[in-house]
């Protein structure tokens, strides 16, 4: 790397760790107890190019590398894992259309993604298929002049708001080689959407149910040609798994960052939480996880842009230890706190709370394993 691409990464990050400070750690609190989505902020976002993070520039993008995208995805998550979880969803549905769409799709949908005037929605994930991507059950049946798509697509995030959905139909045969990816947009006829789901964390997004009732779509709009549907879903989750790993990383620095200054403030039995000695252990133990999580997660993304033959494998690997590393260091950040820990207003919870969902999204941390296994096993033969 040269001293000036070196010089302009430090720059970059520093704009983005601005941004995520000014307009979004003070705000984070408020908007997970309202379950508030904060359009305003994602907008403002897009004027910074986070809205095309690695699309082209020609359509808008920032054209950077992953590389460059995992450090943006920790500054954004060390002020508010939900949102910067979402943007890290958004920018993958903006590379899918990049990567794979026709000259018109890119032109059609990249230029009001890469501002995020418009919002992007991934549609893999059915209320009967979860892990097991290449059973999913939606239907995409040919008509005279295209498809039409019917089905029910669950945990979407953005549902509701995204202008434009990527969603994984089955137009052949059983399994994965049956699969076709269609854009859809948000206002199709016969589209609707579930309820905002109740969870436990990433409140400051919506997820709901993307429900297609016999929605119509043009033979246009087939991204990446018929039955390439669950390819192309599978090269996104690369980046999509490096992504949300980054995004733990933000949040557990975040929570790391809050406990070692509450140990220099609370005293116990005379003596602050910082002179003894399984305190300064664990908080030793917790950056040096975090540290490690994260030179995983940025070899990843380095196979991710050198195109590796073990990319995938690399992914999978960074996603399950740092999302694992990530809940972890905040849960014992936490326990640092003590009952205050427990407490809203601190801030730690909220961050246990939104790195939860991390070790079982963009695949559970066992399809992790899974691919890893036989990456191992089938080198060796």
């Amino acid at each position: 790397m040269s001293m000036s691409t070196i010089e302009e990464r430090a720059a970059l990050v520093g704009a983005v760790r601005q941004f995520a400070r000014t307009e979004m750690a003070p705000h984070a609190l408020d908007w997970d107890a309202a379950g508030h989505f904060p359009r305003d902020v994602l907008y403002r976002a897009g004027d910074l190019g986070l809205g095309g993070v690695y699309v082209r520039d020609d359509v808008g993008g920032s054209a950077l590398s992953r590389a460059d995208a995992v450090l943006i995805f920790e500054e954004l998550a060390a002020a508010d894992p939900a949102v910067a979880a979402y943007i890290s969803i958004h920018n993958m549905v903006a590379w899918m259309i990049d990567a794979y769409g026709s000259a018109a799709q890119r032109e059609q949908w990249l230029p009001g993604l890469t501002t995020m005037a418009e919002l992007g929605g991934y549609c893999l994930t059915e209320p009967g298929a979860g892990s097991d991507a290449a059973a999913i059950a939606t239907s995409a049946i040919r008509s005279d002049d295209g498809y039409v798509l019917t089905g029910v697509k669950q945990f979407i995030s953005g549902g509701g708001v995204a202008s434009v959905y990527v969603v994984m139909a089955r137009t052949g045969e059983p399994g994965a080689r049956g699969i076709t990816a269609f854009l859809v947009p948000g206002d199709a006829p016969g589209m609707s959407f579930g309820p905002p789901e109740k969870k436990m964390g990433w409140n400051a997004q919506p997820t709901t149910q993307v429900i297609l009732d016999e929605v119509r779509v043009p033979a246009s709009a087939v991204l990446g040609g018929e039955g390439n549907g669950f390819r192309i879903a599978m090269s996104a989750l690369n980046g999509g798994r490096i992504n949300i790993a980054a995004c733990s990383l933000g949040g557990a620095r975040s929570a790391l960052e809050k406990a070692t200054r509450y140990v220099h403030e609370r005293f116990t039995f005379g003596e602050p939480l910082a002179e003894k000695q399984a305190v300064v252990f664990a908080l030793a133990d917790m950056a040096t996880d975090l540290r490690a999580a994260r030179a995983m997660v940025r070899d990843a993304a380095g196979a991710l842009d050198d195109r590796a033959d073990d990319a995938a494998m690399q992914c999978a690997m960074a996603k399950r230890f740092a999302t694992d590393v990530g809940f972890r260091v905040a849960n014992d950040a936490l326990q640092l706190h003590g009952g205050y820990g427990y407490l809203h207003d601190y801030g730690i919870e909220k961050i246990v709370r939104d790195l939860r969902v991390h070790q079982i999204l963009e695949g559970t941390n066992e399809i992790m394993r899974i691919i890893i296994g036989r990456e191992l096993l089938g080198a060796g033969k």
